[in-house]
């Protein structure tokens, strides 16, 4: 009976909302922290998942309507990593999986406050190809940041020799494998917990949920 009771008050919204709102404020904090180091990568992509995360509360003026916080567990991985420092938080993988996440956190959005409905297929196609098309906006941006910034994100070394272009080259195909194989994760995600599990008038706000 109290394993029961205490799933109840997991799902509630007061509670949702705390844990959502204390991700968000870290991702706030690890974005203004990085302007002075000038990584302003890290701070563009600290303040586009705090951005994304913001919408429903936004939107709807209500600061208890917010995401569920394990999708912003899960999209916030490498913030998490650059704050405690822990490698794995902070490989290619983690960073795809974020990038799923965030792609996950567009169709949830969609699909829950907003008037579109999607079937599962729908759901889980959209964030798979959005997982695609951000990592590919990620890594325009890398990019252009070693271009413009002398930065080492896409080019493994200095200078860019023939050698280099083609090691880089290669690890970016491999990073776009690896993005999708995160992106069917995410998918399948959406699918499991998403539309089998969660109820969106338990999770979200009355209005919401209807």
């Amino acid at each position: 009976m109290e394993e029961k009771r205490l799933g109840r008050v997991l799902e509630t919204e007061r509670m949702n909302a705390a844990l959502a709102w204390a991700l968000v404020a870290l991702v706030v904090v690890v974005a203004i922290a990085s302007i002075p180091d000038g990584d302003l990568t890290w701070t563009a992509f600290c303040t586009g998942v705090a951005a994304l995360a913001l919408v429903p509360p936004v939107a709807y003026r209500n600061r208890r309507v917010m995401l569920p916080w394990e999708v912003l567990v899960v999209a916030f991985l490498p913030v998490l990593g650059h704050v405690l420092a822990t490698w794995w938080l902070t490989t290619a993988l983690a960073t795809y999986l974020s990038v799923a996440a965030l792609a996950l956190v567009l169709v949830v959005e969609l699909d829950v406050f907003t008037a579109v409905r999607m079937t599962d297929d729908v759901a889980a196609f959209i964030v798979v190809v959005t997982t695609m098309a951000n990592a590919g906006l990620w890594a325009l941006t890398q990019w252009l940041s070693d271009i413009y910034l002398g930065t080492t994100l896409v080019y493994v070394a200095r200078p860019v020799t023939p050698a280099v272009d083609a090691a880089s080259l290669n690890v970016l195909m491999w990073d776009f494998v690896a993005a999708t194989g995160c992106g069917v994760a995410g998918a399948a995600l959406f699918v499991l917990y998403f539309q089998r599990r969660v109820r969106a008038n338990e999770r979200f706000a009355a209005e919401v949920g209807e």
